[in-house]
């Protein structure tokens, strides 16, 4: 993300100091918060910044991405009834149970969808699981089965999809599992209510002039078509353009450098990738905003 915002500062900087006027007006915003639910843009969208047509620069290896998900994090909780293990037959395993939601959960895709191109960007998981005994997780003693897990999970969903809809979907896996399993209870929480925004979904059509002076900017500067659309890995990222999609009636796109190496051991941005971007943006800039004549 580093990369990003230094590719459009130099971008506006290159300008700037070859004396090039603009007739429209360029904003930077350098928020905090992105992986807190994007309370920075929040922000700054409640104190009124607002923009014509706006690029976010969350990595996506230069392509234009059209379409990303809305990333919902959830908590479940399955409580059971604890035997020692030479009981167990009486018992409620929790672990049991959570071993056989997990593959569920992380295969599943939700109602609603509007196309198949938005079915592209559905997608479950479960990324913690603690299990053990009693709601303090209690490892004291293994011969015990185990009579609470606490899972915590991400839904990606797509623009017509909601967080209602997503949550039932969840819903009426924990309802069969509890058929499943009788005796157990299962809990499920809203963690974009319980502890920060969630990042709904964000989209633009392709044929928008912010899309297109991206596109005709790549082709000047790599000589081809830039891949344009719902692009994975980057279309199941959360970013702050849904926020300025959703809540500030903004139309704009995602593109930026790097991606590739996102959220590995060596993360990092090619030097080459920063250089392109940097005049992909400068292009776009000079197309949206159109150079002063004579000045």
């Amino acid at each position: 993300m580093k990369a990003g915002d230094a590719a459009y500062f130099c971008a506006l900087k290159t300008l700037i100091d070859a004396g090039v006027k603009l007739k429209g007006d360029v904003i930077l915003t350098y928020v905090v918060g992105e992986l807190q639910g994007g309370i920075g843009t929040l922000a700054a969208i409640e104190q009124g910044v607002r923009a014509d047509y706006f690029i976010n620069a969350e990595p996506t290896d230069l392509q234009a991405l059209t379409m990303h998900a809305g990333s919902l994090m959830f908590t479940i909780e399955l409580t059971g009834d604890t035997r020692h293990l030479s009981k167990r037959e009486d018992a409620v395993d929790a672990i049991n149970a959570a071993v056989e939601l997990i593959p569920q959960i992380n295969g599943m895709v939700f109602s609603g969808a509007k196309s198949d191109e938005h079915l592209k960007v559905n997608r479950g998981h479960i990324g913690t699981v603690h299990g053990a005994l009693g709601r303090d997780l209690e490892e004291w003693r293994p011969p015990q089965v185990a009579d609470f897990v606490r899972l915590k999970g991400s839904a990606r969903f797509a623009p017509g999809q909601t967080v209602e809809g997503v949550l039932a979907d969840l819903q009426a896996l924990l309802d069969t599992l509890c058929q499943r399993f009788p005796g157990l209870k299962a809990e499920l929480f809203d963690d974009g209510i319980r502890d920060k925004p969630t990042m709904l979904p964000f989209e633009v059509s392709p044929e928008s002039p912010i899309v297109k002076a991206v596109n005709r900017g790549w082709k000047t500067v790599r000589g081809t078509e830039q891949p344009t659309g719902v692009i994975t890995p980057p279309a199941f990222f959360g970013t702050d353009a849904a926020h300025l999609y959703q809540h500030a009636g903004m139309e704009g796109i995602v593109c930026g450098p790097g991606g590739k190496y996102n959220t590995m051991p060596d993360e990092r941005v090619e030097i080459t990738e920063f250089l392109d971007m940097v005049r992909i943006y400068l292009l776009a800039i000079l197309e949206i905003c159109q150079p002063v004549e004579g000045a």
